[in-house]
């Protein structure tokens, strides 16, 4: 086996993974990334080259050299760098083709799904002074466990909990940043109800009967770990939301710890902090549409409590895919750059199920295991596409080698001959890595 025939099937697969050949022609087309086959010869080789540029760490030259070298693209960087600032649109519709929803899915229940955001710098002295920033707004499938909307802007525009379409029926989750009555009376009137964490001032807050709504006194007055009450959200114009008011009582040690944080901030910025914000911070306040028979309030805690799934998947995106500050300023660049990581999650995780832990630990090498323990999956995974793609080579050659799933000492020299042979971009590797090789164990 030739080391172009193993990155050859790897990159096949993608491409079925994204939806064949044709489709990715056609999308390609529709969005003008690929017109002519000028110096790249097909829709997937221009695929190949972005991703390869984008998760891979040899930078422009490096990967017009690789490709030329591998036979894919006989392209100058610049030539490359004018067809990367078309590929916006078109990765931001193959990642459509990846999210578009089935229907057999909400069959089984109404879809829950978490609105966050994340962000990273721009590149540039100028952005780093001023604090400019990529922001990735996403909505997070609880049920599917991934992303299902993602939208980057820059750091001028805010969280927003109506920016996601709504799916009638579906609950959504957000945390304080998302306590917007208006954007909220939108979600409801589209079919979508919401549970959102609170603040007692951020919001103008009625009773049941339309008056004001002294939440502080309800605090002062609440002596159960739980208490609900219902309570409007006031709109600039129209009709009061109609919400549950849910507050859940912080521990001592908890609410300790929150007002001192609120103190050192408050005393820090030269701000006196007011009695009514010390009172709030002992309570977790989250306000809800969902029904009470159907969602009682310890449901509705729980369902909040799962919010933590994305920021734990922010963290796989920039800890483990690498998602990071892109190289450029120019903002057709920087943005295929985030697209592209993002495109790689989610090709890679229908293969969770497919591929799991890369080699039983006992047999793999005590070098390796130390850098690549089990539960790295998703790391596993993304190494492997790096190799496919000619990107950063993974960090031991029996981590790639277990991916090519070999089980044979046989089959374990020709990959290594293979994989470690001809990568004359990336110089030499450690002697230590390579002598993985000959201390690899079978039982």
């Amino acid at each position: 086996m030739t080391h172009e025939s193993l990155v050859d099937d790897g990159w096949a697969e993608t491409i079925e993974l994204l939806g064949g050949e044709d489709l990715l022609t056609q999308s390609a087309r529709e969005t003008k990334a690929f017109l002519r086959p000028r110096g790249v010869r097909s829709a997937s080789d221009l695929l190949r080259l972005t991703l390869a540029y984008c998760l891979g760490k040899v930078g422009m030259r490096g990967v017009v050299a690789w490709a030329a070298a591998s036979g894919i693209a006989d392209i100058s960087d610049v030539a490359l760098l004018g067809r990367l600032r078309n590929a916006g649109p078109w990765l931001q519709q193959l990642m459509g083709h990846l999210l578009k929803r089935e229907d057999a899915g909400l069959a089984k229940g109404r879809l829950i799904r978490i609105l966050d955001a994340t962000a990273v710098a721009k590149a540039g002295a100028y952005e780093k002074k001023n604090n400019g920033l990529w922001r990735m707004h996403c909505a997070f499938e609880l049920e599917r466990e991934q992303f299902d909307f993602i939208e980057i802007t820059d750091q001028s525009e805010a969280e927003l909990i109506d920016r996601v379409p709504v799916v009638p029926g579906e609950i959504r989750i957000g945390d304080r940043a998302y306590l917007q009555a208006e954007r909220i009376a939108k979600v409801m009137a589209q079919g979508g109800d919401v549970v959102v964490r609170a603040s007692w001032k951020n919001a103008r807050w009625l009773d049941a009967n339309g008056r004001a709504f002294d939440l502080i006194g309800f605090l002062e007055n609440c002596r159960e770990e739980v208490c609900e009450t219902p309570a409007r959200l006031a709109l600039k114009k129209g009709e009061p939301v109609k919400m549950r008011l849910i507050a859940l009582r912080k521990s001592e040690a908890a609410a300790q710890e929150a007002r001192r944080k609120i103190n050192k901030e408050a005393k820090a910025k030269g701000n006196k902090v007011q009695p009514q914000t010390l009172i709030a911070a002992g309570f977790v306040l989250l306000v809800t549409s969902l029904d009470r028979e159907e969602f009682p309030a310890d449901t509705v805690l729980k369902l909040y409590r799962m919010r933590w799934r994305i920021e734990l998947a922010f963290k796989r995106l920039k800890s483990l895919i690498g998602l990071r500050s892109p190289p450029a300023k120019d903002p057709r660049i920087a943005k295929p750059w985030i697209l592209a990581h993002f495109l790689i999650a989610l090709v890679t995780e229908p293969l969770s199920q497919e591929l799991g832990v890369s080699l039983p630990l006992e047999r793999r090498a005590p070098a390796a295991v130390a850098r690549h323990p089990p539960d790295r999956r998703l790391s596993d995974r993304y190494h492997l596409y790096s190799t496919f793609l000619g990107g950063p080579a993974p960090k031991s050659p029996c981590l790639a080698i277990s991916l090519a799933r070999t089980t044979t000492k046989a089959q374990v020299s020709v990959h290594a001959k293979a994989i470690l042979a001809p990568m004359p971009l990336r110089g030499r590797w450690p002697a230590g890595q390579r002598g993985a090789l000959s201390r690899w164990h079978f039982s």
